[in-house]
This record gives C-alpha cells, structure tokens and sequence, in this order.
C-alpha cells in the first residue's frame, strides 16, 4: 500500500509540472501565424488596401483561397455566416493568386476574376492576392493549397481564430465569438476566449 505522503507528492508533482507548462506553452498567436504584410487593391479597383495594418476592423474574417475550384468553399462561408447581410462583421474574400510574371498576365487574371463576379458589393469584398503562395501559406500558418481558409486576424496580421474547408455551424460560432470579442471588450464586457478551430 501507498501511503498519504506518496500521493500528496505525486500530485504536488503533477500540479508543479501544469503550472511550469501554463507558462512555458507558446500563446495562441504565435502558434497560429501572422498573414503577411501587403499592398492591394480591390476587385473594384475603388480602394487600395494595406493589409493588414489598413484594415478598417480592429478584427476582420478573411476567406482565404488557392485553387479558383474551391470558390464554392468560401461562398459556403458567405451564405452560412450572412456575411452580405450582416454589417457586424468585416469580411474580405482572398483568392491568393501565383504571381503571373508580368503585367499583362496579372491584367489578363484580373480580368477574369471581373468576369466571374460581376457585382459591384462583391468586387467591394474582393482582395486578389499575386503572392508566392508556399510563403504566405508558410507565413499565415496555415496546411496546404488544397484547403480553404476562414481565419480572423487583428491589424497586427496575427491570425487569431482559424477554420478549414466548407462552412460548418460550430466552427463558425467559434469564428464569430473571436470576431466580436474585441467589441465585448470595447464596450466594457469581459471578452471571451475562444479556442483556434481546425
């Protein structure tokens, strides 16, 4: 049989090695990237962004994507949050683009992406990106080009909350809570502390 002290010191071990891991783990932001810093300009050619730093939120979801087969992806993301209807929410849609070499090229991509969304509120919301996308990928913290991305970043560009693939009703409350947190604290509410969703 074991006795009491035995015990006591196992936990007292235990609780000694949780309290030296609380400290010791790398924070959230860190661990989760920072998107690059960058010029750009709209779809709409009306605004010039500097991103992140130019934002206009304090905290912004941007939907990030690589592949233009994935843009069903993102509008999942689009109709499940109600980004076009909800003005609490500043949002941007990122199509990270190879960078095409010259400037006929990126005019010629350019012009398609006007072709395909022919809207003026969804050009507004349209952030092309000619990028070398390893490194931004690699920067952001971010898997592969083979997934979209939802994830909300700060003027800072540290990803704070990050979701993959399809939209996804828990992971969504997860990104809106991230989202409005900075307002709860704006406005003298606590703030909430939301877990990374993957």
């Amino acid at each position: 049989m074991k006795s009491t002290g035995s015990y006591f010191f196992a936990w007292l071990a235990a609780a000694g090695l949780a309290f030296v891991l609380a400290f010791a783990a790398p924070n959230e932001r860190r661990v989760m990237g920072r998107l690059p810093a960058f010029m750009a300009q709209t779809l709409d050619h009306q605004r010039l962004v500097a991103v992140p730093a130019g934002l206009h939120a304090d905290r912004t979801l941007v939907l990030i994507t690589f592949q233009k087969d994935k843009r069903g992806h993102i509008d999942s993301w689009i109709q499940g949050l109600n980004l076009k209807n909800d003005p609490s929410i500043a949002w941007l849609r990122m199509p990270v683009l190879g960078e095409p070499g010259n400037a006929a090229a990126r005019s010629a991509v350019v012009s398609k992406l006007l072709r395909h969304y022919p809207e003026a509120a969804e050009r507004a919301k349209l952030v092309p990106v000619f990028a070398d996308k390893t490194g931004f990928i690699r920067s952001a913290g971010l898997g592969s080009t083979d997934q979209v991305y939802a994830v909300v970043i700060n003027r800072e560009g540290e990803v704070l909350a990050r979701a993959e693939g399809q939209f996804d009703a828990d992971k969504a409350q997860a990104l809106r809570e991230t989202l409005l947190a900075e307002n709860l604290r704006v406005a003298g509410g606590q703030g909430l502390t939301v877990p990374s969703v993957k």
